[in-house]
């Protein structure tokens, strides 16, 4: 989708620029966890502040519901952030309001301010005009560089960029760069991993990759839904029986281009102290959790992706947040990095599990946006990008 880019903006020395970021990273003990989505946003930042701009960030960090929450501020995410960035960064304990006003005001140009989170008010989410407008009046340009909450209609994604002038940052801009090459002219062979919990979060998703992809894996939790309506039993592991009838559907309608497991990862208990073992599709016990998939699987889909040109992962192949349960997920992971195809993975767990693997920097693209991205691929309009477009084009 073409949108208006951060060179369009006639940024000078001083200008105020209000950059929407997606800062919602995980925190231990008061501290930053994982700093991907901060880093991922330094190129922007760095972009503007070496023009003399006055970068003023904007994001959110949980769910505090409307309510201020000192353990979800943002306070150690600018702390971290001026570790990364090389110009001075200051943090803002007021998101709009007359202090937060003469705080940027008295930024001086090539400085990075980091207001507090936005969803410590309830016009962020309800996209209240009010609190849009108050936000406005904290700058004169507005650049959206938070893809992971494009496919939000909030007051920082929709509300802002319609009173200011609008471009995305350079992390929106590869962001759909990458997806534009698998919604709108992918290589060939073309392949899909998709995993995660339930058949219901991702049915359209996978209708819709059928009509686009040459092979499509399925894995994670509702892989279990998948091998139960084909009759396989999966034990005591959670199913959607509501959904037996989709998955037939979607197996029919595949024929041999879908490939589900042929081994899982069992355990005697739904619990991360577990004790796992291997099984073969069929010989999982009744009273048996099906956690994650097996070897062989991993091997079968590398040899059915050993010629792809083009690969989308998305979603975890088993109980991910539990190390015991992970390795289908890590492995898969190794496996892809191995291709040589251009491989893009669609953020959330995967993104993730690429992180952890420290695998990140040999894939084509890994997406800061779980959601957005998957809404994207399937031709969805995500309105925090449609709103960037020129007044007239929408």
């Amino acid at each position: 989708m073409k949108v208006p880019q951060l060179a369009d903006l006639p940024i000078g020395p001083g200008a105020r620029v209000l950059v929407r970021v997606d800062y919602n990273v995980p925190l231990d003990h008061g501290a930053v966890a994982d700093d991907t989505r901060i880093a991922a946003s330094v190129p922007t930042l760095t972009h503007l502040v070496r023009r003399g701009a006055v970068a003023v960030l904007l994001s959110h960090l949980g769910r505090p519901r409307g309510h201020s929450d000192p353990a979800l501020s943002l306070a150690p995410v600018a702390d971290r952030l001026g570790q990364l960035i090389d110009a001075p960064v200051a943090f803002v304990p007021h998101t709009v309001g007359p202090a937060a006003e003469q705080a940027v005001a008295a930024a001086p140009p090539g400085s990075v301010v980091v207001l507090e989170n936005l969803r410590f008010h309830e016009g962020e989410m309800a996209n209240d005009p009010a609190f849009a407008a108050a936000l406005a009046r904290l700058g004169q340009f507005y650049v959206s560089d938070a893809f992971g909450t494009a496919h939000r209609a909030h007051a920082s994604t929709v509300g802002l960029p319609s009173r200011l002038p609008a471009a995305a940052g350079l992390l929106v801009e590869r962001e759909l760069s990458a997806l534009d090459a698998l919604r709108d002219h992918p290589a060939r062979p073309y392949w899909a991993i998709i995993g995660g919990a339930k058949v219901a979060d991702k049915l359209s998703l996978l209708e819709h990759l059928l009509d686009q992809v040459d092979g499509l894996a399925i894995g994670g939790g509702m892989a279990n839904t998948f091998l139960a309506a084909l009759g396989h039993s999966v034990g005591a592991s959670r199913i959607e029986p509501d959904q037996f009838d989709a998955a037939r559907h979607l197996v029919e309608a595949a024929g041999p281009r879908l490939l589900l497991p042929e081994d899982v990862v069992v355990a005697p208990a739904f619990a991360a102290d577990a004790s796992p073992r291997v099984a073969p599709v069929g010989g999982v016990g009744a009273a048996e959790f099906v956690l994650d998939v097996g070897p062989a699987t991993l091997a079968r889909w590398g040899q059915a992706l050993a010629s792809a040109a083009l690969v989308f992962w998305n979603g975890p192949l088993g109980v991910f947040e539990w190390p015991a349960f992970a390795g289908g997920t890590l492995a898969a992971a190794r496996m892809l990095a191995s291709l040589p195809a251009q491989v893009v993975v669609g953020g959330g767990d995967s993104g993730a599990a690429v992180s952890q693997a420290g695998l990140s920097g040999q894939f084509a693209h890994v997406s800061t946006g779980g959601g957005a991205a998957l809404a994207y691929v399937q031709g969805l309009e995500l309105p925090g990008v449609a709103a960037l477009a020129p007044k007239g084009q929408l």
